[in-house]
């Protein structure tokens, strides 16, 4: 089922637009039905404008050793003189107009390689026609409404922020992660429930702009699911540069309070602030897709259930991205579109490996990851070694007053292959990029060393802890 084939997609982000290229690339008819913009909430309210919001506080965090390497203001001593400061109109216009530019960009490349966008909502037909398609019905954003065949149905539909019934957001002064850009001003004291990847960059982001921040963690510490000393170094980055951070404690409610917000917990303590930001997950949009009476499986927390190539359990069903629950990261979404076209075209294509997927934390320093890890090793589930360099020995590192971070690497014991690995840094989202080819080309950690580096470059760091596990 190649050329001429006919797919229609219902979602436009990563998962979907990138599954519409490769479909069309194969020669099928494509038509895509999205109800928000090309490019969906991860170009639109998520990854995009968070992450341009973060490069802005980025710039705040570099001026911390600025007085070590020799740099000072014109003027610094003299009041507010030389002090850097952000304009949140400015930095919210900035990071909008990037967003919509994005989204933009995806619509005109779909329609130069003749993907049909419809704007509006689709839901799939209960039953196969005689010819064996999928219908899918869509009401358009004027109103009207279409009914769309198809041989292939792909369901790329994203996630929403999850709402609390005792936090409900006003988009004012207690926002979801997506209200963020609402506001015009740096809040005089935000107050951050939930401490895993979102609530940790936009605490450290606003942070760094400038608001005094409270981070609520129900948990022991930050980033509860991630390597932790990883975890540790950032959490102690966060207090170092004034951040409030309460450790299990648990928000029982969010109310505003006139021109504030107070965030009760459970143990009673009230902890006031001028706005709150709630950033406890996502619940996936299946709702109203009509995906169970067309035989697609759900599981209990409404995400779609599918196999490495992305089918569902309905014929000619396919899902991809934060609908299915298998990793919430863009990458992700676009590799299951990818891979589901390759399956549903009859095309080449090797099943979803989340072994070799990376992801980063966009902290300050940003916190990278692949593979197994260290947990896995310790608990005895692989016969790992582990190796950690901190990052303040390496000769760049002191070049650029970089004192905090480490390079951690990951081994098979008997045969020395690269298993996993994490990069706590200034752009370890770069940085993590060796590690991950190693991983996935199943490099030793022999090869990996024997690769020269620039000297001298915060690389060498992964060079040098390959060749602490060199077995001899």
């Amino acid at each position: 089922m190649r050329e001429g084939s006919r797919v229609v997609i219902i979602g436009g982000g990563p998962g979907g637009y990138e599954a519409a290229l490769v479909a069309r690339q194969l020669g099928a008819q494509v038509q895509v039905v999205e109800r928000q913009g090309m490019g969906g909430s991860a170009v639109l309210t998520d990854v995009v404008p968070s992450k341009t919001l973060i490069a802005t506080a980025e710039w705040m965090t570099l001026t911390e050793q600025a007085g070590e390497l020799g740099i000072g203001a014109e003027g610094e001593g003299e009041g507010e003189a030389g002090a850097l400061r952000a304009d949140m109109d400015v930095v919210d216009q900035r990071v909008m107009r990037l967003a919509e530019k994005q989204s933009r960009d995806i619509r005109n490349r779909l329609e130069r390689e003749g993907i049909e966008i419809i704007a509006g909502s689709g839901r799939i037909g209960a039953h196969m026609d005689a010819d064996a398609n999928r219908r899918v019905f869509v009401e358009t954003a004027d109103g009207g409404r279409e009914e769309l065949a198809a041989q292939i149905v792909l369901v790329a539909t994203g996630a929403t922020p999850r709402m609390l019934p005792t936090a409900e957001p006003d988009g004012e002064r207690i926002l979801t992660w997506a209200q963020m850009y609402n506001l015009t001003d740096i809040p005089e004291h935000l107050v951050v429930v939930g401490s895993g990847v979102t609530g940790a960059e936009f605490a450290g982001a606003y942070n760094a702009l400038g608001a005094e921040v409270t981070l609520i963690s129900s948990r022991d510490r930050v980033l509860p699911g991630e390597d932790e000393n990883a975890a540790e170094l950032i959490e102690g980055v966060f207090t170092r540069r004034g951040m409030h951070v309460l450790s299990r404690s648990r928000a029982a409610g969010v109310r505003r309070v006139g021109d504030g917000v107070e965030v009760e917990l459970t143990d009673g303590r009230v902890v006031a602030g001028s706005h709150c930001l709630v950033a406890v997950g996502g619940v996936p949009n299946t709702a109203g897709l009509g995906l169970e009476e067309a035989g697609v499986h759900l599981k209990p927390s409404g995400h779609i259930e599918v196999d490495r190539v992305s089918r569902t359990r309905a014929p000619r069903v396919y899902a991809a991205g934060d609908c299915t629950g298998v990793l919430p990261l863009a990458s992700v979404a676009a590799m299951q579109g990818r891979i589901a076209m390759w399956h549903a075209l009859g095309d080449a294509v090797a099943p979803l490996d989340l072994a070799s997927v990376a992801a980063n934390i966009f902290t300050a320093p940003e916190i990278a990851t692949i593979g197994v890890t260290q947990k896995a090793i310790e608990a005895g589930e692989v016969d790992g070694a582990i190796t950690r360099l901190p990052l303040a020995r390496n000769p760049r590192a002191k070049m650029l007053g970089i004192k905090e971070g480490f390079i951690k690497l990951f081994s098979d014991r008997p045969t020395g292959t690269v298993l996993g690995g994490v990069v706590v840094a200034p752009r370890a989202s770069e940085l993590i990029y060796p590690i991950t080819i190693a991983v996935a080309q199943r490099l030793t950690v022999d090869q990996l060393a024997n690769v020269f580096t620039i000297y001298p470059s915060l690389t060498g760091s992964i060079a040098e802890a390959a060749r602490t596990l060199h077995r001899a």
